[in-house]
């Protein structure tokens, strides 16, 4: 069975949730070394490949709804990223929601990419899941701050709209067990504590202005509930004048790019990310 399927069914019956096992479906990548550091203030973790260049960096933000996800669950799937692109990457952890509600992760996420270049780097953000709406959240921030932009937006299964309007809710629901619409709709009330409007641009991207936004590819599993907020972020990018790619990977799930070193679709993932992105961060 495909091991991000069988994640999700245990996850569905309520087994495995609430640690970091779930970082096990991904394989260790090898020749990578891992430091963990404060960035800014905000926990997070070095990911240093063998031979990586030293001036280009990846800032990665983790998955897991805003209430949960770590530098554990993570720091494997995005150390095959950095070791296929030759650059180091580094993993922030944000606050969590309920203790932390929005906006503690935009506010740590920005705060760690000030702290990355200030040191003169050049930098491009990924993410997958809540860490991908996270990345395109901390764009626009960047955007309306007047920081150094980042190179691209590398978007695993993205999670931008709150509203929660996406048609593959019902269409993949036969295929997708775990993230139904009432599911996620426990996560935006942890996250949205304070009468944040779901339409808000804060906090869900197909309202906002997303003219300016450096180059986005989105890779999404045709089987989620989720394909709906890739398909309609990519289009309100390009209609922003942004140039996009949107990948949907048929039969895969969410975030099944996870599985890196132990299935050839997720093997294929990273190897698309990184092509496309280094000539991007000029190499």
């Amino acid at each position: 069975m495909d091991v991000i399927k069988e994640m999700y069914q245990r996850w569905a019956r309520g087994e495995g949730l609430g640690d970091d096992s779930w970082g096990d479906v991904t394989v260790e990548p090898g020749g990578v070394d891992y430091l963990e550091v404060e960035a800014g203030g905000v926990p997070a973790m070095w990911i240093h490949p063998h031979r990586a260049a030293q001036d280009r960096v990846i800032v990665a933000f983790h998955g897991g709804g805003f209430v949960g996800g770590s530098l554990y669950t993570h720091r494997k799937l995005f150390g095959h990223l950095a070791k296929a692109a030759s650059v180091r990457a580094l993993l922030v952890h944000y606050r969590l929601a309920p203790e932390f509600a929005y906006p503690a992760q935009i506010e740590d996420a920005v705060a760690a990419y000030r702290w990355v270049v200030d040191q003169g780097l050049t930098a491009t953000l990924a993410g997958d899941s809540s860490g991908g709406g996270l990345c395109v959240q901390t764009a626009l921030r960047i955007r309306d701050l007047g920081l150094p932009e980042p190179a691209a937006l590398l978007l695993m299964s993205a999670w931008v709209d709150m509203e929660l309007t996406a048609s593959t809710f019902e269409s993949n629901a036969a295929t997708d067990v775990f993230f139904t619409r009432e599911m996620v709709q426990g996560l935006v009330s942890a996250y949205l504590q304070n009468g944040e409007s779901p339409k808000d641009p804060l906090v869900n991207a197909l309202y906002a202005d997303l003219s300016g936004l450096p180059p986005v590819y989105l890779q999404v599993g045709a089987d989620e509930t989720g394909l709906d907020d890739s398909r309609r972020l990519a289009e309100q990018a390009r209609k922003a004048g942004v140039e996009v790619r949107l990948d949907v990977f048929e039969g895969r799930l969410h975030t099944f790019q996870m599985a890196a070193g132990r299935t050839p679709e997720a093997d294929d993932a990273i190897r698309r990310f990184a092509a496309w992105v280094r000539p991007r961060l000029g190499l």
